[in-house]
């Protein structure tokens, strides 16, 4: 078994969409009419590699956790084989990183938030 995908609250499908292939560099693989104002969403990391997110529009009382869906801790972890390249790519196309790259004894990390508020860590795991 694996996990394939994940849903992550989003305001408005488009904007969501846009930021993801924008400034992740993820792609669109799926946008289908699921009935009156629903879609069904999903982006994933370039080349198919790993779990694919769901885009979900929050509704009603849903719109409260959009960017605060793990309460404020790292959420997604986003790994690269190049951080130097991804970072400084992500940084161009306007994501917003908290700190500053560090080295960790499993490889190089920095913290980003997405377009609302949700904390990622880009990450290159050292070799084993």
């Amino acid at each position: 078994m694996r996990i394939a995908k994940l849903a992550l609250l989003v305001r408005e499908y488009d904007e969501a969409i846009a930021w993801f292939t924008r400034c992740l560099g993820f792609e669109l693989i799926a946008d289908d009419a699921r009935g009156p104002g629903k879609r069904w969403v999903v982006v994933q990391p370039p080349g198919g590699r790993g779990a694919a997110l769901l885009l979900a529009r929050a509704v009603g009382d849903q719109m409260a956790a959009i960017g605060n869906q793990s309460g404020g801790r790292v959420f997604l972890f986003l790994e690269t084989t190049d951080f130097d390249r991804d970072h400084a790519r992500m940084s161009e196309a306007g994501v917003r990183f908290t700190e500053t790259p560090r080295a960790e004894p499993y490889g190089k990390v920095a913290v980003f938030e997405d377009l609302y508020g949700n904390r990622w860590d880009l990450l290159e795991a050292h070799s084993t």
